[in-house]
């Protein structure tokens, strides 16, 4: 009896160890596995916003979905523009004499393709929907709309994907303390999101640090 008191002693310490253990290295693992995981998530809705630039910039509104933003970027080219002033004598006829009139001239020196300006040859783009690390191959949530800002109708989008589809397999508490988060250093409520259907923005919701990672 005194053997197998102590083997179950010996195993409850164990036991114990190990869940002090995990109760420190836990949150260290999550958020080593978090942040590599959300740098991913960023950086496809970076391309995502990228490419919504530029086709609002070619067709003056945001794409309404995928297949519309792929194809453009697939075929969609720039127009190089340049401006520049110039005169010329006009005669007026109220005044009877010739007058300088001045004007601004915009030509066209040519185009660029939108695939080769953005993702310089790389076909990345054609899986940006696809959201990073999810389990079940879930796509980004995108929509666009057109709304109305100071009597001015503008065209917005948004791209967002839920933390929770990004951090399936992780601990549910501290999935939970990471949907909860209100810092600005870490990406705030329940989605990773960038552009916005009520504000003139195409901003994400993540901190600079992300940002700078993307750069190195």
């Amino acid at each position: 009896m005194k053997t197998i008191f102590q083997v179950v002693l010996w195993l409850v310490c164990i036991l114990l160890g190990y869940l002090i253990f995990k109760s420190v290295t836990g949150p260290i693992e999550f958020n080593q596995v978090k942040q590599e995981r959300f740098a991913d998530v960023i950086s496809a809705l970076k391309d995502i916003r990228n490419s919504q630039e530029a086709y609002r910039t070619v067709n003056g509104s945001f794409a309404k979905d995928f297949n519309s933003l792929v194809a453009f970027v697939e075929s969609g080219k720039y127009t190089i523009t340049q401006r520049r002033d110039s005169s010329y004598m006009e005669f007026d006829k109220t005044y009877g004499i010739d007058l300088l009139k001045e004007v601004t001239i915009v030509d066209t020196l040519g185009f660029v393709s939108v695939k080769d300006s953005i993702f310089k040859g790389d076909n990345r783009f054609k899986s940006m929907m696809n959201v990073p690390h999810a389990q079940g191959g879930e796509k980004f949530e995108m929509k666009s709309d057109v709304i109305d800002k100071g009597g001015f109708r503008v065209s917005v989008f948004e791209a967002k994907v839920a933390k929770d589809v990004v951090l399936y397999d992780q601990p549910k508490d501290l999935v939970s303390r990471e949907n909860a988060q209100v810092s600005v250093e870490e990406v705030n409520g329940t989605e990773i999101k960038v552009g916005s259907l009520t504000d003139v923005s195409t901003n994400g919701n993540w901190p600079p640090i992300y940002d700078k990672k993307g750069e190195n």
